[in-house]
């Protein structure tokens, strides 16, 4: 947004808490990689510059990236400066902070989607002695106490942790709710690069029947692993993950998981399969099908017969649990009539109910990719034409 900013001579200063990339040097575990591709990493004039356009970032990484596209459009960054509210003032807004308070006529939200872990309530129903953690606080195995692992949520985070977890020794089980399975190649491509070509990843808000389901859509399980693997349940039951249903509830030390993970996990299928569906037609249609490999299906998820419905934990070595289950943004620091009674935004594709204010990073804003690195860009030139028009009457 910086750089639209600027390339249409609007004044602007971007209020940092921490440093540049501070999320992402602060709230991440230590092996975590982008799940898409470097060549994916496209914001507006600057890319992936190096060579091995199909990797997949570290942190470290993805730390420097953003920190030298922050240089290299020289953005006006105040770094250590916390923003302690917003709210309207004569013909715009006054933004407090540590550091002093802002008078603007227009101001722009990029806090993102994932501020504050989503624990469900039954976590106050875990057992004493069991350590909880959420991915924010989530670093790497040697934090675990030996014994059992439930990690609960099997969307790309659930998944990634509770590999890793496995991989250094511990038992696990993984607690399955809604989850979308997707191959990390498919007839020899990413399917990253599938989804950019044949214009998944640019279907807009205002084209989708249910706007507010679609933003509610779990994120793909995905894993930027270096040898491109697919991480799916199936692979993880097959090192020795055992699979449970969506947790339910806790009571007397025991966990309760729903009997519906065969049907969860059929669904993911059923999905996954209508998006190879897409790509396949997509590729016909394009006269590609003579020069990649052929189509191709996935064998179904693996469910036991009986999948244990009840566990004790206390009984049965659970010495630690893993909360995989999804953030939510944090606007309490607004102070502006433009939330609903659930605590979200009431913006339309980003312009927010607010004159003069806008919203960016959220899940589906404007694309099915905005929540991506490669979609901030679009969604900023379309939400600083805007902002433009906002400030010229």
């Amino acid at each position: 947004m910086s750089r639209c900013l600027a390339e249409r001579s609007i004044d602007h200063v971007l209020l940092e808490r921490g440093e540049v990339a501070n999320s992402w040097r602060t709230e991440r575990w230590d092996s975590l990689r982008l799940l898409t591709p470097n060549w994916q990493s496209r914001l507006p004039g600057y890319g992936y510059q190096g060579d091995d356009p199909d990797g997949y970032r570290t942190m470290p990484e993805v730390i420097d990236f953003i920190g030298q596209y922050a240089r290299v459009i020289s953005a006006p960054v105040r770094t250590s400066t916390t923003v302690t509210s917003v709210r309207n003032a004569d013909k715009g807004y006054l933004v407090a902070t540590d550091q002093g308070d802002w008078r603007c006529r227009t101001v722009v939200l990029a806090t993102g989607a994932c501020n504050v872990p989503q624990v469900p309530a039954v976590a106050d129903a875990v057992p004493a002695g069991i350590d909880m953690f959420t991915p924010m606080e989530y670093r790497n195995p040697a934090q675990i106490a030996d014994g059992g692992v439930l990690v609960v949520g099997a969307s790309a985070t659930g998944t990634q942790i509770a590999d890793e977890i496995h991989r250094a020794g511990r038992p696990v089980t993984l607690a399955v709710g809604e989850h979308i399975r997707a191959p990390r190649v498919y007839r020899g491509r990413d399917l990253e690069w599938w989804m950019d070509a044949a214009g998944v990843l640019d279907e807009r808000y205002d084209e989708v029947e249910d706007i507010t389901r679609a933003r509610r859509v779990p994120s793909l399980q995905l894993a930027g692993s270096r040898g491109r693997a697919t991480l799916d349940l199936n692979a993880l039951t097959a090192m020795g993950v055992r699979l449970v249903g969506r947790l339910a509830g806790i009571s007397n030390g025991k966990a309760q998981f729903s009997g519906s993970l065969r049907n969860q996990c059929a669904l993911s299928d059923l999905k996954m399969n209508r998006l190879l569906d897409a790509i396949d037609e997509w590729a016909t249609e394009n006269g590609l099908d003579g020069e990649i490999e052929p189509a191709q299906r996935h064998e179904p998820t693996k469910v036991e017969d009986s999948p244990p419905l009840g566990l004790d934990l206390i009984g049965e070595g659970i010495r630690t649990i893993i909360w995989a289950t999804g953030f939510r943004p944090d606007y309490s620091w607004v102070e502006v009539p433009v939330l609903d009674r659930k605590g979200q935004l009431r913006h339309d594709g980003g312009v927010v109910e607010s004159p003069g204010m806008y919203v960016m990073g959220l899940q589906f804003l404007r694309r099915r990719k905005s929540a991506l690195i490669d979609g901030a860009g679009d969604d900023a030139r379309d939400l600083s034409a805007h902002l433009a028009s906002y400030l010229d009457g």
